[in-house]
């Protein structure tokens, strides 16, 4: 079971705030570097997204729309669901961080790992995880103004406005710059991810620090952790077995299936973290602190699951047993679609 040395890094900086947060001026100059910094970030995610070859990727549509309906509706039911459990096990500011996490689109680059681990559709986990980004940017805001409406940490007009000149505007630009800059963000990929991860880590010191001045951390008790776990677990074993078992209902084939599992189950903590910033304000620390949890459980679940799926495709092979029927298969120009347009976190 895999911890992700990111998440270490995150949890070494919500240390880091929760030791010395930023105050008065330093507080500002936080804040205004984290704008900035999400801006750039989402400058970037436009820059590497070569809109052709995602394109291509819809000719295997049905794929597609299953890992989106799983993302931005199947989600998100469960997480107004959810809304039941509180005071029980959750405190309303933990539910609201809860139902903000089933609103992020699925991740790109622990999909794909997981899915080429597992002898799964790799392009198909390329395309899906690449198309939940691009339309979480638009929908994921939708969704929260729908599902938080003004109660969600103070999500306004306001927010509306912060959304488009943070988000949209910045990869728009990317995309508009991708035929000038798209080689040089190609070819220092791995010094640009460091940029990204970078300011990933600025956004959750100043969300977190934000926390530490208001003293919100008080809410937060060892039982409501403990529950929000536990809640965590029930919605990753629910997304587990309902996109395994619904694909196959659906009739794909196993390496289609292990594609939907891996990139329908998940959530970006990269496209997540700057989302909240932005939504929720002050209040992003506790809004974020659900998704850092569930990513890391994520993570090491479906480590445990694409092993027991690889074993299972070797057996197969050893027995010599003839591979299931194809419904519908990735086209091969989608293989190289946007395959760094995430962090390595996912």
């Amino acid at each position: 079971m895999p911890i992700d040395p990111y998440i270490l890094l995150l949890l070494g900086t919500v240390g880091l705030a929760a030791l010395f947060p930023a105050r008065g001026t330093a507080s500002d100059v936080a804040s205004g570097a984290s704008t900035a910094a999400i801006a750039f970030l989402f400058f970037l995610y436009g820059a590497r997204l070569s809109t052709r070859e995602a394109m291509d990727g819809l000719k295997h549509w049905r794929l597609h729309v299953t890992v989106l309906a799983c993302t931005f509706v199947v989600f998100p039911l469960l997480g107004l669901a959810a809304r039941g459990l509180v005071p029980v096990l959750l405190t309303h500011p933990l539910y609201q961080g809860l139902l903000f996490l089933t609103l992020v689109p699925s991740t790109i680059q622990s999909s794909i790992a997981f899915t080429s681990m597992a002898r799964g559709n790799v392009p198909a986990a390329i395309c899906a995880g690449s198309f939940s980004s691009l339309v979480g940017i638009v929908i994921t805001p939708l969704l929260a103004a729908a599902v938080l409406g003004g109660t969600g940490g103070g999500f306004s007009a306001d927010s509306v406005v912060k959304i488009v000149l943070q988000l949209l505007v910045p990869f728009v630009a990317g995309q508009l710059l991708r035929r000038w800059i798209g080689g040089f963000v190609t070819r220092h990929k791995k010094v640009l991810g460091l940029v990204d991860r970078g300011s990933i880590l600025l956004v959750v010191y100043t969300a977190f620090s934000a926390g530490m001045v208001q003293g919100i951390w008080h809410q937060v008790s060892p039982v409501r952790l403990g529950g929000l776990l536990a809640v965590e677990a029930v919605l990753l074993a629910v997304m587990l077995l309902l996109t395994w078992y619904g694909a196959k209902a659906l009739r794909f084939d196993r390496e289609d299936r292990i594609a939907i599992q891996f990139a329908g189950s998940k959530k970006s903590l990269a496209a997540g973290l700057p989302m909240a910033s932005v939504l929720f304000g002050a209040h992003a620390s506790l809004a974020v602190l659900p998704l850092m949890l569930f990513h890391q459980m994520q993570l090491m679940v479906c480590a445990v699951i694409a092993k027991r799926r690889a074993r299972d495709a070797e057996a197969r092979e050893a027995e010599g047993a003839a591979p299931e029927p194809v419904t519908a298969s990735a086209p091969p120009a989608a293989s190289r679609t946007a395959v760094g347009t995430g962090t390595r976190s996912g």
